[in-house]
């Protein structure tokens, strides 16, 4: 086997492979001879079946595994002897397409090879950690928020107004004619929450119990119904009753709707909380601060193809962001600006010289932190936790995307551990300043 270097310029590799065609003839000869004990054949006893005969009839399946498997063991050869590690797989073509047997194999190999990562001495790597207590009136205001949402109704005198709640009894009608769906009795409607089609909540303001009303509104052009989209509808409504918000007290009985035995229990889970929150925020910050520092200290040569793929991905994302009401992906081609690739830039180079520090370190993901991983995902998907983990199991890529940040996040903990790291006490309105500006930056 020849190997010739066709392309050398920056991380870019280029190989032309040579096998010779006996190379490829001893391998094929060598698998019939393993076979051949083994191998039935009418006319003749097992394993008497002639080498020649055995060649006619299982060769041509014999040579693709066999070209196969020497092309592979030959790309695993010359990784291994020159060090280089492909960024992406490798590109390999076949170049003598009118190939016969008997004539030797020659292969193109192109690819871009991972750069030489420098080694950090992370501990001239200065950091502040930031430390937010859980007080007392953060405490309130927590409570004060759930007391709102715990709000219930009470009877009221005179007009409905928005965020008022009315019990109404409603028939619909398209075209003159009942349709379903379209009815219901002792309804409760809160006005304002825009839970119904619109225009229909706002025909309700100013209602007192007793009134019958007719209400009039378009079903939207993307109504989930097709039968209804843009229709025009009717509906006569009966309030029965009005109702005014009460807000909850915060005691032991608002407590004990969410769960807790009484208040001061309440208080401790809600402190709980907060302080889990503000430990989650404050480690996005320090992340944030590290990886910066990291992007100063380091400089190398990207793989180009990395560095696209990043930037087109960035694109994607942002576009996104600023149409949220497209959901599907047939928008087109999305333009990949210099300040796209910037940002490629530095996520490929701190990607790669996080996972450069984690192989070294040996860090790896274990089978329970996947596990444990897969588990807090399948809980978004209420009645489909099982078909969610089946889902993982049999494709690679998920399970790469839900191992990933698990395994950037131990490196990171594993920088953090030989840096300098200083904790400072802060206010919630300090540590929210610091989250915003990650926000910006």
């Amino acid at each position: 086997m020849q190997v010739t270097e066709t392309l050398n310029d920056g991380l870019k590799r280029g190989y032309e492979i040579t096998v010779p065609g006996s190379e490829l003839d001893e391998k094929v000869t060598q698998k019939l001879q393993e076979a051949q004990p083994e191998v039935q054949m009418k006319g003749f006893r097992k394993g008497k079946v002639p080498l020649p005969l055995l060649k006619k009839q299982f060769g041509p399946r014999l040579m693709g595994e066999a070209m196969q498997e020497t092309v592979d063991g030959a790309m695993s050869k010359h990784f291994e002897e020159t060090g280089d590690r492909p960024a992406l797989q490798p590109d390999v073509k076949m170049t003598n397409e009118d190939w016969k047997e008997g004539d030797d194999i020659v292969v193109s190999m192109t690819y871009e090879k991972l750069p030489d990562i420098p080694e950090v001495d992370f501990g001239d790597v200065e950091l502040e950690t930031l430390k937010v207590a859980a007080t007392d009136e953060a405490v309130d205001e927590a409570l004060a928020s759930l007391a709102e949402t715990a709000q219930t109704f009470e009877a009221k005198e005179g007009a409905a107004e928005d965020g008022d709640q009315v019990v109404i009894d409603f028939k619909g009608f398209v075209d003159g004619e009942p349709f379903e769906g379209g009815e219901a009795e002792d309804y409760p409607l809160t006005l304002g929450s825009n839970s119904f089609i619109p225009g229909f909540e706002e025909q309700l303001v100013g209602a007192t119990a007793g009134e019958d009303r007719e209400v009039n509104v378009s079903f939207p052009e993307d109504y989930q119904a097709e039968h209804l989209a843009g229709k025009e509808a009717r509906f006569e409504v009966a309030v029965k009753e009005v109702k005014k918000p009460a807000k909850a007290e915060v005691d032991d009985e608002l407590a004990k709707r969410f769960g807790a035995d009484d208040l001061d229990a309440l208080k401790t889970q809600i402190r709980e909380r907060l302080e889990a929150e503000y430990v989650g925020a404050a480690r996005q910050v320090t992340k944030r601060r590290l990886l910066d520092a990291l992007d100063g200290k380091v400089d190398f040569d990207l793989p180009p193809s990395l560095e696209e793929a990043e930037a087109k991905q960035i694109a994607h994302q942002l576009w996104h962001e600023e149409h949220p009401e497209v959901q599907g992906h047939d928008h087109g081609e999305i333009e990949v600006t210099d300040e796209h690739r910037k940002l490629a830039g530095r996520r490929v180079r701190l990607g790669l010289l996080l996972a450069e520090v984690g192989r070294k370190a040996e860090i790896q993901v274990s089978d329970a932190e996947m596990t444990q991983a897969v588990m807090n995902q399948a809980r978004q998907y209420p009645g489909q936790e099982r078909q969610f983990f089946e889902f993982v199991q049999q494709n690679a890529q998920a399970r790469q995307q839900i191992q990933a940040p698990l395994f950037e996040d131990k490196v990171v903990d594993y920088v953090l551990e030989l840096a300098k790291v200083d904790e400072k006490e802060v206010s919630k309105e300090e540590l929210q300043e610091a989250m915003e500006s990650l926000e910006d930056a």
